[in-house]
């Protein structure tokens, strides 16, 4: 019974070596933005809009490759007299409503806050925390409680270890990999946030920016983790936000993921290569070039020596010619990690052999 329950717990570590071979080591945050796209909202314009040449003369720069994730259309409902954006998941609940025009489209698309959001993504900043607060003594002590926690957090956290040789762990066009958490707050009253800021409490409505002020965790290319009011914010529910955002990135399917996109005016597959050859370019300036100096040789004099003569007239050492210690190493033409590799793959197929025929 023994040797039948060592060969099974044989099998059993060699293939858990294996599954933690092959675990993909890229934290949750980077994994969704190198890989990620962002889900589109839809803007939905009145039947009237057909009409209007100077709203479709505005609209065409974003309906023809735009960089926004937004799509446009038209609706056939007469009763619907204004346009209105709502989230690709959520459609029965719109993020905004009103007359779209020159100068409400800028809002919609962008904001001073996406733009610093946006700054911090490119930065490498693992988590940006939005604070959406109301300007009270009660919202100031939160959020300065959740940035101390923050800080903390970036001191005892880790990301995982990255292996170069995984292609499944291959970072994309980007930043850095960094552990970095950031804070931005915004007042829940600010006129030209107010499309962000409804986008940062979520479409199913579970937050009233209205009347709750709330933190929300941005990532990726403008994704949510989710928003919760700074009363209920606790530190263990920082905690746990912070850590799986930094943790190895375990499902690959972002509709498997929780969370919600905002709208970017942005060109994200363009805008990270351009992070990436700006960060080599730097790179390459800040290398410097030493020039080594070229010693004079002195004459020397080459004496010949004819190989020794192994006993019995056989072919020489060939380790003992060009002064090499007798390694196993060098003989074989492997290193121990791969026999060692090979020895483990040789017990395995053993083990399941005896097991067949058991």
């Amino acid at each position: 019974m023994f040797p039948r329950l060592f060969i099974l717990g044989l099998v059993c570590a060699t293939s858990a070596y294996a599954s933690s071979i092959c675990a993909c080591t890229i934290p949750v945050f980077r994994y969704a933005l190198d890989r990620w796209e962002a889900d589109k909202f839809s803007l939905i314009l009145p039947a009237s809009a057909a009409q209007d040449t100077a709203l479709n003369d505005l609209l065409r720069p974003l309906r023809a490759n735009g960089k926004a994730n937004l799509e446009i259309t038209t609706s056939k409902d007469a009763s619907i007299t204004t346009a209105e954006l709502h989230d690709s998941r959520h459609s029965d609940r719109p993020v905004w409503s009103g007359n779209l025009n020159a100068e409400t489209l800028p809002t919609l698309l962008d904001s001073p806050a996406r733009q610093k959001i946006l700054e911090h993504i490119l930065a490498g900043d693992s988590v940006i925390w939005v604070i959406a607060e109301g300007g009270t003594e009660a919202d100031k002590i939160e959020a300065e409680r959740i940035e101390k926690r923050l800080r903390f957090l970036e001191q005892v956290a880790a990301l995982p270890v990255q292996n170069p040789n995984d292609p499944d762990s291959q970072l994309g066009p980007g930043p850095p990999l960094l552990l970095k958490f950031t804070t931005l707050r915004l007042r829940r009253d600010d006129p030209t946030e107010q499309p962000l800021i409804h986008m940062l409490a979520g479409p199913q409505g579970k937050v009233d920016p209205t009347t709750t002020s709330f933190a929300a965790a941005i990532f990726a290319r403008g994704r949510v983790l989710g928003a919760w009011p700074l009363t209920d914010l606790d530190d263990a529910s920082l905690e746990d936000a912070c850590m799986f955002l930094v943790g190895r990135c375990s499902c690959r399917l972002k509709n498997e993921n929780p969370g919600w996109d905002i709208l970017m005016n942005v060109d994200w597959e363009k805008t990270l290569a351009e992070v990436k050859a700006t960060l080599i370019s730097a790179t390459a300036l800040a290398e410097p070039i030493v020039k080594q100096p070229v010693p004079a040789l002195a004459p020397i004099t080459v004496t010949t020596l004819a190989p020794p003569v192994a006993p019995g007239g056989g072919s020489p050492d060939i380790n003992t010619w060009i002064g090499l210690p007798q390694d196993d190493t060098y003989l074989f033409g492997l290193n121990w990690p791969y026999l060692a590799g090979i020895g483990a793959i040789v017990l395995a197929l053993l083990a399941i052999l005896l097991l067949w025929k058991k």
